[in-house]
């Protein structure tokens, strides 16, 4: 214990008349030894007293010259490298990106109570776990958040791209890095594509180009469509959370219902009928899939379509299952097309007028689209 004592004792008194470029050079050289050189218990302890009075050095390269020797190392004394990652960015830096020692829990506290740089060193980590990309997704700002997206070694739980999307989705960057992901979930993909909407809602020049009210209605229309093929590309495990996603934010109208069902997206279709009802899976699905005209009819008013929209409804349930059984083709062409010849002189008005107004655009597309195809083959 004297021997201990007097080592650190010593160590003291030259820090205090010491240059700065000799003091961080000791530091570095006393970490360095700790670490690689056989020491005996006393020393050991002797060189982490000496190590922590170094922790309140004034001059920042001392303190930087400490966690250069010790931050990469799984030996390093564990309340140093706790100290080291609360100092300042350049200082920091060292024991946040690179140190073992660091929790989980460590990271996730780092993070919440540290400004953005040191949010921005626990995004660059080689490794970022679940948790704790889950702490920089609630509380990161766009830098950060951009850090994270673009670390291959980060693990991001589909919640927290979820969150991401619904805090800075609106940031064109980080849009663009999670459409490009994968493992995006569909509720915020959809997120991602009102977040476009908006943006060119908000743009000036296309308002004093198109007017607001016809830009509102462009984008409406559109956004409708990305939800549509979005729905018929997720995976079936993805479809209720998309669907209860799209029930709360008020998008199941009845045009996006129509819409679906004229497209084809029998699964997303079904899923939106079950959580619009209630009912069982099987039972919708089956009633959808060969049910008469009373139990469809039925079905789609407990969904709460009126009698007068679930008429219409139930004529496209009939024209799609006839379309699916013949086979290759426009599913889309065919039932729109169908769907309003069958209602041409019907009394379209309000919510029904609505309806068949989206049905004839539908139908528009599908023949231009159509129309392109022909052409590409011809000119082959």
């Amino acid at each position: 214990m004297l021997g201990r004592r007097v080592i650190v004792e010593a160590f003291l008194r030259w820090v205090e008349t010491a240059k700065t470029g000799d003091r961080a050079r000791a530091a570095n050289a006393l970490g360095r030894a700790y670490l690689q050189s056989e020491m005996t218990g006393d020393e050991r302890a002797a060189a982490e007293m000496a190590m922590t009075f170094l922790l309140d050095d004034p001059s920042p390269r001392v303190r930087l010259a400490l966690a250069e020797a010790i931050a990469w190392s799984p030996d390093a004394p564990r309340s140093l490298i706790l100290s080291l990652a609360e100092d300042q960015p350049e200082v920091a830096c060292h024991a946040v990106t690179c140190s073992p020692l660091l929790s989980d829990a460590d990271l996730v506290d780092l993070a919440a109570r540290g400004n953005g740089a040191t949010r921005m060193l626990i995004a660059a980590r080689a490794h970022v776990t679940r948790p704790v990309s889950a702490a920089l997704a609630e509380v990161g700002d766009e830098e950060e958040l951009l850090c994270l997206l673009e670390n291959d070694g980060a693990v991001i739980s589909s919640l927290s791209l979820k969150r991401i999307a619904e805090r800075l989705g609106d940031c064109c960057d980080i849009r663009n890095l999670l459409l490009d992901r994968s493992d995006l979930p569909a509720d915020a993909r959809q997120l991602l594509t009102q977040h476009v909407s908006n943006a060119l809602i908000g743009l000036p020049l296309a308002q004093a180009a198109i007017g607001l009210q016809r830009l509102q209605r462009i984008s409406r229309e559109a956004t409708e469509a990305a939800i549509v093929s979005i729905a018929g590309d997720i995976a079936p495990r993805e479809i209720p959370d998309l669907v209860q996603h799209l029930r709360l934010n008020g998008r199941l109208t009845p045009s996006f219902l129509m819409h679906a069902l004229c497209a084809g997206k029998v699964d997303f279709f079904a899923g939106a009928i079950v959580d619009l009802t209630a009912c069982n899976e099987r039972r919708v699905r089956s009633i959808l899939a060969t049910g008469r005209m009373h139990a469809v009819r039925a079905l789609y008013e407990s969904a709460g379509l009126p009698r007068d929209i679930s008429v219409i409804f139930v004529e496209a349930t009939m024209l799609w299952r006839d379309a699916a059984r013949k086979g290759p083709g426009s599913v889309l062409g065919n039932v729109c097309g169908r769907l309003l010849e069958k209602f041409r002189h019907h009394d379209a008005h309000g919510a029904i007028g609505e309806l068949l107004d989206m049905v004839e655009k539908l139908s528009v597309t599908e023949q231009r689209q159509s129309a392109r195809v022909y052409a590409a083959l011809a000119a082959a």
